[in-house]
């Protein structure tokens, strides 16, 4: 890989509103082939989601994920508890030089339109991914060719050694879908009743609702619950009202200030790797100069966000990852190449700068107050936009906002750090919110991608680090702790899933 690339137009992506960590999943989407399933009642699930489709459903943006959670798509390879990829839509897998992979395609396994999955299939939906525009996030910082030999082997190279492929593969982006799901025109990439997981996407309602069905013919245990009703609602306290009068079986995402009001028996909290962080924009505005980025990185105080707003359900930043990448603390090195921070009196002279953030995760609006109110301690004048997240994600991608506050999942791509420290800070990153482009930066990521080496890896995803953090791009905030939320005493087989990949699985059902 090159050390540094100049900098291309942004690609206009979906916002990542996710976190991760390593810990195993209540339940796995699909286990035996030889499973007869079914057998856990008749009752439908019924299921609020946090986030409306932003695109429709198309798998090459955050859509795939929520495609992921409610076992609808799925791709060659998974993860287990600790990252590695597992067999799914692949039986087994080797490589084949320094460049290439073979895979071997599962057999037995159908779409959910009737068609069989092949090798041509693999194929197909891989090439798309690869053409689509914009960019799915997973493939920001490689290119995947894919081709057939014979009916069940699949042979993909990458543009350089990529020792994480497999797990990449496993990103809801790159789920495989069939022929039907691919206009003849090269339009909108519709996944309903074209994929291969346990239930179907049988209807969707814009971004209202959603409705699935049971896939019948699904190659590992057939879903418990024949189908689910799903309603996209992004105020979260009226999700938890949903649930503690419910009106649905799952809630997801149960916002920090109805968890005490929920109690232990309907919240479920757990660990993550989220990362909620402010974003400076370092190619224009204040925050291009980077003696105002370390002012405003001066002035934020963590903890006031872990005690006010999150409750102390939460952990203060140390740096871009969190409890939830266990082996990083360890490693984690100062950063490198901070510059001085402005004075307060050169801060007061400043423009007013726009602070914007998002309502659907409800405790980032407060922080984003919280923030406005150390900023302005500083000296800074800042001006707040609080919308949808949907409403303002090409903003945010085209830096037409000062700083924006993001959580963001560290290890949803490929269950390793590297692609987001690709995707949201490289020159060609396509996830680059803070429109970062420096040659060290670049330079330290590209040496962690090319490690095959886990512990070599690590070592160099932490220098990476040290410099990113230098350039203030990011000031990191809080790590997130997951909340749920499920009556455990009647609803069974949620996925407590900390790389945010599945929720409803296979065996969730009410009882």
């Amino acid at each position: 890989m090159p050390t540094s690339r100049p900098r291309l137009p942004r690609r206009r992506v979906a916002l990542p509103l996710a976190a991760a960590t390593l810990l195993v999943p209540v339940a796995t989407a699909c286990t035996s082939s030889t499973d007869s399933g079914g057998s856990g009642g008749d009752q439908r699930l019924k299921v609020a989601m946090a986030f409306p489709p932003a695109q429709a459903m198309s798998p090459y943006g955050d859509d795939a994920v929520t495609l992921s959670r409610l076992a609808v798509v799925e791709g060659l390879t998974r993860l287990d508890r600790n990252g590695k990829a597992e067999p799914a839509l692949a039986a087994s897998w080797k490589r084949d030089g320094e460049r290439g992979w073979t895979f071997e395609v599962r057999d037995g396994a159908v779409f959910q339109d009737g068609t069989t999955l092949d090798a041509a299939a693999v194929v197909r939906s891989l090439t798309a991914a690869q053409q689509a525009s914009p960019k799915p996030r997973v493939l920001s910082d490689t290119t995947l060719t894919a081709t057939a030999e014979g009916a069940s082997t699949v042979r993909i190279t990458t543009r350089d050694a990529d020792p994480l492929l497999p797990q990449r593969l496993a990103n809801p982006s790159l789920s495989i879908l069939s022929a039907n799901a691919y206009g003849k025109d090269g339009g909108q990439v519709d996944p309903a009743g074209h994929a291969t997981g346990p239930f179907t996407l049988a209807k969707l309602n814009g971004a209202v609702s959603a409705t699935l069905e049971r896939n019948d013919t699904y190659w590992g245990s057939k879903a418990k619950a024949p189908g689910a009703d799903v309603k996209f609602v992004a105020d979260g306290t009226a999700r938890a009202n949903a649930l503690r009068t419910k009106d649905v079986d799952v809630a997801e995402y149960v916002p920090i200030s109805q968890a005490s009001l929920l109690g232990d028996g309907l919240v479920h909290e757990f660990p993550s790797a989220r990362t909620n962080g402010l974003s400076l924009n370092t190619e224009r505005g204040v925050f291009a100069d980077p003696a105002m980025r370390a002012a405003a990185r001066e002035a934020i105080d963590p903890r006031a966000l872990v005690d006010g707003v999150y409750e102390g359900r939460a952990d203060a930043a140390q740096g871009l990852l969190g409890p939830g990448v266990p082996w990083a603390a360890d490693l984690r090195t100062a950063p490198t190449g901070r510059a001085e921070a402005a004075a307060p009196a050169e801060v007061r002279k400043t423009k007013e700068i726009v602070l914007a953030t998002y309502t659907n995760r409800p405790e980032l609006p407060e922080a984003a107050t919280v923030v406005q109110q150390q900023l302005e301690k500083r000296g800074f004048t800042v001006k707040q936009v609080v919308r949808d997240y949907a409403q303002m994600e090409a903003d945010a991608l085209a830096g037409k906002y000062d700083a924006f506050i993001q959580a963001r999942n560290t290890l949803l791509d490929t269950a390793d750090p590297v692609s987001y420290l690709a995707s949201d800070f490289t020159c060609d990153g396509s996830f680059n919110i803070t429109q970062l482009c420096a040659k060290p930066v670049d330079a330290a990521v590209d040496k962690a991608a090319a490690l095959a080496d886990t512990d070599a890896r690590h070592r160099a995803e932490m220098t990476a680090e040290a410099a990113i953090l230098g350039s203030d791009a990011l000031v990191p905030l809080v790590h997130e702790r997951f909340v749920q939320g499920y009556d455990d005493n009647r609803v069974h087989g949620v996925a407590l899933d900390p790389m945010e990949r599945t929720l409803i699985t296979a065996d969730t059902r009410v009882e």
